[in-house]
């Protein structure tokens, strides 16, 4: 419990810092301070994979997202077809970077980028969708920021999670006469 209360805290006032640090240097943080600092705080949080995966995981959907919106912008069309192939390029990209790399990057992770990343860009590239490129810059870099900030402070306050330990096995055992039979038994064999 105080454990938790801990990295709330320190993830409260990362999202604060960030929102101040960022009115004051005019970077704009506002408007991602929460979804960025909370997609970092998952990321540390979640014990699956390494740190390394974890955020590697993360910036493929983020990656992937982008692209998404980069094809949405010049080559479909503005409307419920086209968004929905846009939406499902990025879910299929995330999927074979997972599969191209066998399970190393976590699928939960991949699409928790792309999803952050649609969810701080949409509003602004529904406003200019010609601007692509210049607001997806600007939303991804005060993203990453926000981002980076919410994973620095949860990691520095989680608890410690250890990985599990595989249990020692039994030495091999001979079957019985029964086990023998049993695993004589095949679907051939039973009809």
């Amino acid at each position: 419990m105080r454990r938790t209360m801990l990295v709330g805290l320190s993830l409260a006032v990362a999202a604060v810092v960030a929102v101040v640090v960022g009115a004051w240097s005019d970077l704009e943080l506002e408007s991602v301070a929460l979804v960025g600092a909370a997609s970092g705080a998952v990321v540390a949080l979640v014990p699956d994979r390494t740190p390394l995966a974890r955020i590697g995981g993360f910036l493929v959907g983020f990656v992937a997202a982008w692209i998404g919106y980069a094809v949405r912008a010049t080559t479909l069309p503005d409307s419920v077809s086209g968004r929905a192939v846009a939406v499902a390029l990025v879910v299929v990209l995330c999927t074979l970077v997972v599969a191209a790399t066998r399970d190393r990057l976590p699928l939960w992770v991949t699409l928790l980028g792309a999803g952050t990343f649609a969810g701080a860009y949409e509003l602004t590239y529904v406003a200019a969708p010609p601007e692509m490129a210049e607001t997806s810059l600007t939303t991804a870099t005060t993203l990453l920021l926000t981002l980076a900030a919410g994973f620095l402070a949860a990691a520095a306050t989680a608890p410690v999670v250890r990985a599990a330990v595989a249990p020692k096995t039994l030495p091999a055992q001979r079957p019985n006469d029964d086990d023998a039979a049993l695993s004589d038994l095949t679907w051939e064999n039973v009809r």
